[in-house]
């Protein structure tokens, strides 16, 4: 029997390689047949030439609106005469007629000049010759406009992740060819909630693993080509990074202080002027582009990025036409698959393709080609855990008003503090030296589904505090940020609080079964049901959200203060919205702990700049979370 089932995931994994291969391969020839590339080295005003390929359809009886995306990742194929298998953010775009451009941004791979990380803003230009991620854009699409045969005269901007950056940077003082503007998934600030710090925890998973491949150029402009595959001789990241030490060993043992972008996270542990400036939505103040925000629930990189860029510009009024997609997906997992499943929750609904075919292709018509588009709500979510989407003309909904719940004795979740609460506590013993693990299983850097993982191999280890309310009696949907105030003490002078809000689904709860997957082969073999998942899902302890917070930060940013040990302190902050229901006969959880491992990096748990840490400085301190605590939420009232 497990030969036979073994034998139908390898059928189902090489059946799957095989249709993809199938798909790149009518892509490609629909775009050789369809579309001529072009190279250009396109000169910004101050001189430096940036690489871009545009690629045009053949068919020049008629004009076309222009997408561009500016990269620092590379845009391959490099050479005339080699085309890619996909072009724009999705096949309908290539399909309906659209003219590319692909840009390597400033000082990448074939483009000249220096490359700077989240070059800033300057908003005064001193200088006609001046530039910057905004003027770059600028000088591109005026370009564009100018030199591309049978262009229409209007721009479209996406980009995911970093891209998203420069699509954001480029919706300041903008060209006025750009009409429509999709951020995805945007680096919006590093240090507040993006990819290197969160509450002043440094991201270690996501980040080592990163910089191991994204290197400074040596040299002049080149191709991009394949990063050395880096044999770090295990497959489990908390072994490795926890006998890795403190964090100025990873200069010894694998970066060898060849990576300054892996060193500026370590030249800048504190929010200041570097990381300030490069803060972008604050200079969302006049916007020309209609804009579409996307990002995904579960995205472990770039949550808090549109949701802040989406805020921003609504707080400016800086464009009315503005709005926010945000799905049931990881990093950048709107743009691929299906989007019906991740990690080991299946949200019946195909996320993915209904987003790629009813938002974000219309709303780039609608904006460069025109016609009869509906126009797009505020707000378009997707509830998780009543798997519906929604529209929203603002978020978060009027009707969500905030509700407390206080981390009570005997491990009650409760409505109200209790009598003497501010005296009684729970505590328990953290030792940076056994931290606790942020999965429950074996894996090297940030998984990407990490945000919907079950959370019960946490709640058995006693470092970690267990909350949880009564069973429901009704649906209870939670729309916006999730609000904490913890009351603590330490016996250190610094520690870490990982607060996490968590579904817990009643004990019965029987896994859901997708439907059959086609499973093709001659004759039209039956089709198979995919193996059911080993998680069981009855008692699964749902992360909805979590989030770390560094107490020395507790008062500012700038400035960290160590504790007073043993004297109580409050630390008060605002995870990332979400929008999920929890349904009648669940249970809402909190979990409270002070590490979260290789997630973030250790905290000492002593005062200390913690990247040059000494093994000594590594303390065990008692953690006392009092009963005052709570976490809020906005609850939308039945209806």
């Amino acid at each position: 029997m497990i030969h036979r089932t073994v034998r139908m995931i390898l059928f189902s994994a090489l059946l799957m390689v095989a249709v993809a291969t199938v798909l790149a391969a009518q892509g490609l020839e629909y775009i050789q047949t369809n579309y001529t590339k072009h190279e250009y080295q396109i000169v910004m005003r101050d001189g430096k030439k940036l690489h871009t390929a545009v690629y045009a359809p053949k068919d020049a009886s008629r004009s076309y609106p222009i997408m561009l995306e500016r990269t620092p990742y590379g845009v391959p194929p490099y050479g005339p005469d080699r085309l890619p298998a996909r072009l724009g953010p999705s096949e309908l775009f290539a399909r309906e007629g659209f003219i590319f451009a692909y840009q390597d941004v400033r000082g990448r791979y074939m483009s000249e000049g220096e490359w700077e990380e989240v070059r800033p803003y300057q908003a005064t230009k001193h200088r006609p010759d001046e530039a910057d991620e905004s003027t770059d854009t600028w000088d591109t699409i005026d370009w564009l406009v100018k030199n591309v045969p049978n262009n229409n005269g209007k721009v479209g901007m996406w980009g995911i992740s970093y891209p998203g950056f420069y699509v954001t940077a480029g919706m300041i003082d903008a060209h006025p060819a750009l009409k429509a503007a999709s951020p995805q998934s945007p680096v919006t600030d590093y240090f507040m909630g993006d990819d290197s710090y969160h509450n002043g925890a440094f991201m270690l998973a996501a980040n080592f693993t990163f910089y191991l491949s994204f290197a400074e150029r040596k040299g002049g402009p080149a191709p991009s080509s394949n990063s050395p595959r880096i044999n770090l001789g295990t497959p489990d990241g908390y072994d490795l990074l926890l006998g890795m030490g403190s964090l100025e060993n990873s200069n010894t043992l694998y970066y060898h202080n060849e990576n300054p972008y892996w060193n500026m996270n370590f030249q800048h542990t504190v929010y200041d002027s570097f990381w300030q400036a490069r803060s972008i939505a604050q200079f969302l103040k006049k916007v020309g582009p209609a804009v579409l925000a996307v990002g995904g629930w579960f995205d472990a990189e770039d949550l808090a990025g549109p949701l802040n860029v989406f805020r921003t510009i609504e707080k400016n009024a800086a464009q009315p036409d503005n709005h926010i997609v945000m799905g049931p997906w990881s990093h950048g997992g709107y743009s691929r698959g299906d989007g019906d499943r991740l990690g080991n929750l299946y949200f019946v609904e195909k996320t993915g393709a209904f987003y790629r075919e009813s938002i974000e292709f219309p709303f780039f018509m609608a904006h460069l080609k025109g016609g009869d588009v509906a126009p797009l709500p505020k707000a378009y979510v997707f509830e998780t855990g009543s798997n519906r989407w929604r529209k929203e003309d603002v978020w978060p909904p009027k009707d969500a008003t905030p509700v407390s719940f206080y981390l009570s004795t005997q491990g009650k979740l409760s409505p109200e503090a209790e009598p003497n609460a501010a005296k009684s506590f729970d505590e328990y013993l953290s030792n940076p030296n056994r931290p606790v693990p942020y999965l429950g299983s074996i894996a090297m850097g940030m998984t990407s589904d990490y945000m919907t993982e079950d959370q019960r191999f946490a709640a058995e280890r006693p470092d970690v505090l267990v909350y949880q309310s009564e069973a429901l009696t009704e649906d209870m949907t939670v729309a916006g940020p999730v609000s904490v105030r913890l009351n603590v003490s330490t016996t250190g002078t610094d520690s870490d609080f990982v607060v996490k809000l968590i579904d817990v689904y009643p004990g019965d709860y029987v896994n859901p079964m997708p439907p059959p997957q086609p499973a093709g082969g001659a004759g039209g073999a039956q089709a198979q049901r995919p193996a059911q998942s080993a998680v069981r899902m009855g008692g699964y302890q749902q992360l909805v959200r979590g989030e770390p917070f560094r107490g020395k930060f507790r008062n500012s940013f700038e400035k960290p203060e160590p504790f007073v040990p043993g004297k109580t302190a409050t630390i008060q902050y605002v995870m990332p919205d979400v929008c999920h229901t929890f349904k009648k006969g669940h249970r809402i959880m909190v979990q409270v702990q002070s590490s979260w491992f290789p997630l973030i990096d250790r905290n000492p748990q002593k005062f200390v700049e913690i990247p040059k840490a000494k093994p000594s400085d590594f303390q065990k301190a008692t953690e006392r979370v009092y009963h005052t605590s709570a976490v809020s939420l906005l609850v939308e009232k039945r209806k």
